[in-house]
């Protein structure tokens, strides 16, 4: 049983990196590089060689990142450089797959839009499985290890705008370079967003008369805990039981439908959590 779960989630894992680097590389190669869109780091400087020299997006991302990971074995382990060389070596598989597509849309601001969204979220969910698609997230990486509480997404800001001021001088537009600085918010606005929705939990707070109950029912049935609190009702000044119950926001539907099953007079408060610490909550960064 408990090898099976482990199997489960560390197939979830795998395929929430595959996604991510998925929409990374469409991103890429079919919105940003055909558009000449400089966003920063590695895939800003693939689209500037690419233009230039000719060289492929995927062959520039395999050389740099293979510079970065010997860097990072070192300082952030081997498991993070695993998963990483994993999802490195997908990316530029999938960048040399999405490269014979045509662009959809030859509108700068169109791409810059939407590849920006799925270039972010691409990011952010390979970055919450404690991989990343290497180039400047290794190097965001190497940098949060040493201040960790900088947000990776301030740092890919931060880290890339170096990049954007290069291709003012490669290309000689300040139109793409805007573009470009436009692209790095709405993508860093993107990795930073899916990474705070994804902590978002539920806080549950269960006032009634049938408290062990529900407790037994909840922890014999789900991966929650349940903290029972004795109470007074100040209306009636009857007693009553206060349930406490930290879930995920997936979980509340199936939580209530519970609650309610054993005692439909309970009265339920749900409230949100930005983050939640503790057994079996993960902390997304």
């Amino acid at each position: 049983m408990v090898k099976r779960m482990f199997d489960k989630q560390k197939m979830l894992k795998y395929a929430t990196i595959i996604l991510g680097v998925v929409l990374t590389a469409f991103g890429i190669s079919v919105f940003y590089t055909p558009n000449k869109i400089v966003n920063g780091g590695v895939s800003g400087l693939a689209t500037i060689l690419f233009h230039t020299l000719g060289i492929p997006t995927g062959l520039t991302f395999f050389m740099i990142n293979a510079i970065l990971l010997i860097t990072a074995l070192r300082i952030l382990g081997k498991s993070f450089v695993m998963d990483t060389i994993f999802g490195s070596v997908l990316l530029s598989v999938f960048l040399q797959i999405f490269s014979y597509i045509p662009a959809f849309v030859n509108d700068v601001f169109l791409a810059t839009v939407f590849g920006s969204i799925l270039y972010g979220f691409g990011i952010g969910l390979t970055l919450t499985q404690d991989s990343s698609t290497g180039g400047t997230d290794i190097l965001s990486r190497l940098v949060q290890h040493l201040f960790p509480q900088a947000r990776i997404g301030t740092l890919l800001l931060i880290v890339d705008s170096a990049v954007i001021t290069a291709s003012i001088i490669v290309f000689r537009q300040i139109n793409l370079a805007l573009y470009g600085a436009l692209s790095l918010f709405i993508s860093s606005y993107s990795v930073n967003w899916l990474i705070q929705k994804m902590n978002i939990s539920k806080l549950a707070f269960v006032i009634t008369d049938k408290g062990v109950e529900i407790s037994e029912k909840i922890v014999s049935t789900s991966p929650r805990g349940v903290t029972l609190i004795n109470a007074t009702g100040a209306y009636t000044m009857s007693d009553k039981q206060v349930l406490i119950c930290a879930m995920k926001e997936s979980e509340a539907a199936e939580f209530q439908k519970k609650i309610l099953n054993i005692d439909s007079g309970a009265f339920v408060i749900f409230s949100e959590s930005q983050q939640i610490l503790g057994n079996g909550f993960k902390i997304y960064k």
